[in-house]
């Protein structure tokens, strides 16, 4: 699309946004690219903004990642077999995402917004081990859990935090502090091969993406640091996050139903 001053602006403040929230909480910012670009930029495909925002939202997620880095929070090895094994998984979501009708694939989006942020009001463990190692039985758990949520997050365009994080603190037995920080390693990963797919199909606009990651950056850096400062108050932050993600998915649908009723 043109890109004319309030485009330019409306993208860099979305990807603000999403790298806040991605740099606070480590999953779920993502989640609100693709709405952002859709009724903030105003891109019409639902296609090109689900590609457009996997491709920024995996280089905002390696942005983020770098601070948490240097904290020392991100648990290598468990966070690279997670994201290697949804690796295919997100090959194969994004294939048949492809190849759902724009309308009824924003439809299905605001849905999964809706569990996204539904289950973000649930009480998340902070008891862990922080100084978890990799093993077979960790393995075990990790392959199948990392692909399946590969699987859903190249579908649907997001990164997958929300499902990440759990998913580690549950096949590996990490801190929540560690899971948040190692879930960037996915993020970053399953978006870029989203984007990858839907860039042979066309439907990536590389100078809009590059607008989202620049307002990303920013965000991601200060999400690190409100993540630090947001360390006894974490939850309180995380409900009233997932209560905008509820409402956010409810506009979307609605659109959605909206755009379905119009052509049938």
């Amino acid at each position: 699309m043109e890109l004319e001053p309030l485009v330019i602006l409306a993208a860099l403040l979305s990807g603000a946004v999403v790298g806040l929230f991605l740099g606070t909480f480590g999953g779920g910012g993502s989640v609100l690219a693709a709405p952002l670009l859709i009724y903030a930029v105003g891109v019409k495909d639902p296609h090109m903004a689900i590609g457009t925002s996997a491709a920024a939202v995996a280089a905002i997620a390696a942005v983020s990642l770098i601070g948490h880095w240097r904290a020392k929070r991100v648990k290598w090895p468990c966070a690279g077999l997670f994201a290697l094994a949804g690796i295919a998984g997100s090959v194969v979501g994004s294939q048949l995402a492809l190849r759902v009708d724009g309308t009824w694939l924003l439809l299905a989006f605001a849905v999964a917004m809706g569990a996204i942020g539904l289950s973000m009001f649930r009480r998340p463990k902070g008891l862990g081990d922080p100084d978890v190692h990799i093993t077979a039985a960790i393995m075990a758990r990790i392959v199948p859990l990392g692909l399946l949520t590969g699987l859903a997050a190249g579908f649907f365009g997001i990164g997958g935090g929300f499902l990440i994080v759990p998913g580690l603190m549950m096949a590996t037995g990490m801190t929540l502090s560690n899971a948040m920080a190692s879930s960037l390693v996915s993020v970053a990963l399953f978006g870029a091969t989203t984007s990858a797919n839907y860039a042979f199909a066309g439907h990536v606009d590389l100078p809009l993406a590059g607008l989202l990651l620049a307002g990303g950056a920013v965000g991601g850096v200060a999400g690190v640091q409100v993540a630090r400062a947001l360390a006894g108050r974490t939850a309180l932050a995380r409900k009233g996050f997932a209560a905008m993600i509820v409402g956010v998915a409810g506009y979307v649908g609605w659109n959605a139903l909206l755009g379905i009723a119009a052509t049938s």
